[in-house]
């Protein structure tokens, strides 16, 4: 089962997320149940070590926070391949990703190998010009979604499929 770590988004800023997906030729845009902010990719994992990472996931203390997603980007340069949501008051969520991080690690997974880069990804890219893309991020460099509250995380699974990635929460940890 591939697994991750992620926040999961409150609907209306899922809703504010999905008003800005359109105008990019070759872009296949995420669907409400696929935004989300990754805090951690996992990968494959076996029955035994998903157990072992909820019991870790569970442990992790944390005090809730507010997050607000800002700003537009695109990740790839001359070859863009991913659109995405910026996001602003991070360092809360710096923290809650060090400990997600560190717990991982204790029940021996490999540190993730990519620096951590808060972002929502709105779509991804095939063959897209790069003019259609500095073309959005100018459209929607002004974006931003209303604050919202973060009480918990989520470890989902991911199942890859010919339409996407289909997501499902398997466990939520509350902050406290």
């Amino acid at each position: 089962m591939r697994l991750f770590v992620a926040l999961a988004l409150p609907e209306p800023v899922e809703a504010a997320l999905l008003a800005v997906q359109a105008g990019v030729p070759g872009a296949r845009w995420q669907n409400a149940e696929q935004l989300h902010l990754t805090l951690r990719f996992i990968g494959e994992a076996n029955g035994a070590t998903m157990r072992d990472i909820d019991d870790v996931l569970a442990q992790i203390e944390a005090l809730p926070f507010d997050l607000e997603l800002k700003g537009v980007g695109e990740f790839g340069g001359n070859k863009p391949h991913s659109l995405w949501a910026g996001v602003v008051g991070i360092e809360p969520l710096h923290h809650l990703n060090r400990k997600i991080e560190s717990a991982l690690q204790r029940i021996g997974l490999p540190p993730d190998s990519r620096k951590f880069s808060p972002h929502v990804t709105l779509a991804r890219l095939k063959g897209t010009p790069k003019g259609a893309v500095i073309d959005f991020l100018a459209d929607h460099a002004l974006f931003a979604a209303a604050p919202f509250a973060v009480s918990c995380f989520a470890l989902f699974s991911s199942k890859l499929t010919p339409d996407g990635s289909l997501y499902r929460i398997e466990r939520e940890y509350r902050l406290a």
